[in-house]
């Protein structure tokens, strides 16, 4: 089975960024109800998706307290027990302007790969200065996640 995740935050000020798991150093963080962790987001509603198992917004309801500020790797590590098979890779492409993202993507693919035991892609690109992406004002991220059903 395969679901496609797609996420996107915007930026803000006093709030750290944290991508896949990897606190990046970077001004701005991102809004948001949990860490705001865009890329890890996106892979959870890939793998749910995968898994028939719903939306990242169902598993965590955002008007739900105990999601606040909650590290998205532990939702993740959640998320990947609620499916019944073996998730066998997890593709990614992070959208946005900045920050440059490259020295940060090894470390990345190690930390979702720990939390889902498959191999994972995470690549990164820019939105070459179209749309909101391309002003700044946040980072997009699509993922797509394989599953082998039991």
């Amino acid at each position: 089975m395969i679901g496609i995740g797609y996420d996107s935050h915007r930026f803000a000020a006093g709030r750290r960024l944290v991508l896949g798991g990897v606190e990046i150093e970077h001004e701005l963080g991102l809004e948001g109800h949990s860490d705001a962790d865009v890329l890890t987001h996106a892979v959870i509603d890939a793998i749910l998706g995968a898994g028939g198992g719903g939306d990242i917004g169902t598993l965590f309801p955002p008007e739900e307290e105990q999601w606040r500020d909650a590290d998205s790797i532990d939702l993740l590590r959640t998320a990947v027990g609620t499916i019944a098979g073996a998730i066998v890779n997890v593709d990614a492409t992070l959208i946005c302007e900045q920050p440059r993202l490259g020295p940060y993507r090894a470390e990345m693919e190690r930390i979702i790969s720990e939390a889902t035991s498959a191999r994972v892609s995470v690549k990164a690109t820019t939105n070459e200065g179209m749309g909101w992406i391309g002003r700044g004002e946040g980072i997009a991220c699509i993922a797509v996640a394989l599953v082998q059903s039991e």
